[in-house]
């Protein structure tokens, strides 16, 4: 089934700065129903609201909050994994050369196994419990399975992990091993917790709207109603309204869709800036950086069935295991979902059960859902309007459905980090705006009026509304969210 617009459906997708034939009335025109005429046409004043709430802001309201800070960067850092795991190969000569750490960070020069741990050492020929006896590098150690078996070898690159449980020591010992039958003082190094730092900056978002004297006094035809709540037959009124609500959806959708710069670039060049101090990282940046991403099943909307959903989980569980999350996804996504819970449904196949839907035959039949609950997590779905909506991100998902972005599933509660601006730590939510504000100035929504309309500030026949902004998003614990292309 194909569905398409009429030849002259309403798809303006913004606003114009040229006068043309759509944007105004010619009254000599013959095709405006005898404007020059002497008969007064049955005139509708009320504009038309046919797109219904045009603005995209709230996303972050629901799931964030929002915070003053006073510096050029935010520095933040996170508590690395408790426990040693790591990726590399192993050879025949029972030598495991470490690679990366389990979430794929490079292991090059320090790593946290010792002399007389036990370990896991799991690839594609089985499971080997051992012992490290040797460290002849910071690269490398040697381990021994227990049963005197040597370790099959597969030198494939991380497609062996090890994992330490335990250790074990001989009696009435210190730090040391044996070497050749003969004890060997070993300089045994305490293990220390990681330190890991992230940084974000803001940046500085401008917008303005101009009006000239002469039209901010003509009264219109047309009566008009803002996103605003404003009203009234003034047209600059909406004009200025709609210039503000684009803003406020501009604010968001930086914080969402912004990424940092690589350095010197073009970009850079022309914001007169110098090394990688231009942009910001975004929530959708962050997450495919530092986070998961799930494609779903081929062919498929990500997270159609519950196959693709117990994958999901099972990332999660390696994760923080957070058993909250919020679902924000488009329109296909949400009623992929709603077909799989259906389907659930023993009697979904043959007909419609009343009771497990609390439905009636007299009621209206309710086939969406809101939530549920798989495994000890609890799921909430809402529909993200940013994602449907043609001007915006809904317009690009169908200009390449190949790299569509789906939906994004966001952690609830509270994260404890160290903030280094506060020096202390403090439990916030993992999505939080910082916003550059100090006594002497608030950036967080400026706007300030000039001109020579209502309290004149200069000799300009106009009056020009200004906008301003300074900030970034903070995503803490990203490897706790799930990005669904």
């Amino acid at each position: 089934m194909a569905i398409t617009g009429g030849t002259n459906l309403n798809s303006v997708p913004a606003s114009q700065k040229q006068t043309l034939a759509t944007n105004y009335l010619d009254l000599s025109s013959a095709s405006n129903a005898g404007w020059g005429q002497q008969y007064l046409p049955d005139l509708m004043e009320k504009e038309a609201e046919v797109f219904g709430p045009r603005t995209i802001s709230g996303f972050l309201s629901q799931v964030g909050a929002e915070e003053a800070m006073t510096a050029d960067q935010v520095v933040w850092s996170e508590q690395s994994r408790l426990h040693l795991s790591y990726k590399g190969n192993i050879s025949g000569t029972d030598t495991f050369t470490f690679e990366t750490d389990i979430d794929e960070n490079a292991v090059t020069t320090t790593h946290g196994v010792r002399i007389n741990d036990t370990v896991l050492i799991a690839n594609a020929n089985g499971v080997f419990k051992a012992m490290v006896t040797a460290a002849p590098s910071t690269s490398s150690v040697t381990v021994k399975a227990y049963d005197a078996t040597s370790i099959a070898a597969l030198t494939t690159s991380k497609a062996t992990t090890l994992l330490v449980y335990g250790s074990e020591y001989g009696k009435a010992t210190g730090y040391y091993t044996t070497a050749a039958g003969s004890r060997v003082a070993e300089t045994h190094t305490a293990n220390e917790p990681s330190f890991q730092t992230f940084t974000n900056k803001p940046i500085i978002m401008k917008d303005y709207y101009e009006v000239s004297g002469s039209d901010a006094s003509r009264i219109g035809w047309v009566e008009i109603s803002t996103e605003m709540g404003q009203g009234g037959y003034l047209w600059y009124l909406k004009a200025e309204s709609d210039t503000r609500a684009r803003f406020n959806d501009y604010i968001e959708m930086s914080m969402l869709e912004s990424v940092k710069g690589s350095g010197s670039n073009a970009v850079d060049d022309h914001l007169r800036s110098s090394g990688d101090n231009i942009g910001t990282q975004g929530l959708f940046d962050a997450i495919e950086d530092r986070g998961n991403v799930t494609t779903g099943v081929t062919g498929v909307n990500a997270s159609t069935d519950l196959a693709e959903f117990d994958a999901i989980l099972a990332e999660f569980d390696k994760q923080g295991a957070i058993e909250e999350y919020m679902m924000f996804v488009n329109r296909s996504t949400s009623l992929a979902m709603d077909d799989m819970l259906a389907s659930m449904n023993s009697y979904g196949a043959g007909g419609t059960s009343y009771g497990v839907f609390n439905n009636s035959e007299d009621m209206a039949l309710n086939l969406g859902f809101s939530g549920f609950r798989r495994g000890s997590y609890d799921f909430y779905k809402s529909d993200f309007r940013y994602l449907n909506d043609l001007a915006t991100r809904g317009g690009i998902n169908a200009a390449s459905s190949a790299n569509a972005l789906r939906g994004v599933m966001i952690p609830a509660g509270t994260s404890s980090v160290y903030d280094q601006t506060v020096g202390q730590s403090m439990k916030r939510p993992f999505l939080h705006v910082r916003y550059r504000a100090s006594q002497t100035d608030d950036r967080r929504m400026k706007s300030w009026v000039t001109g020579s309309v209502g309290a004149a500030t200069s000799a300009l026949d106009a009056m020009q509304l200004h906008f301003l902004t300074e900030r970034c998003l903070i995503t803490q614990g990203a490897n706790n969210f799930m990005l669904l292309k």
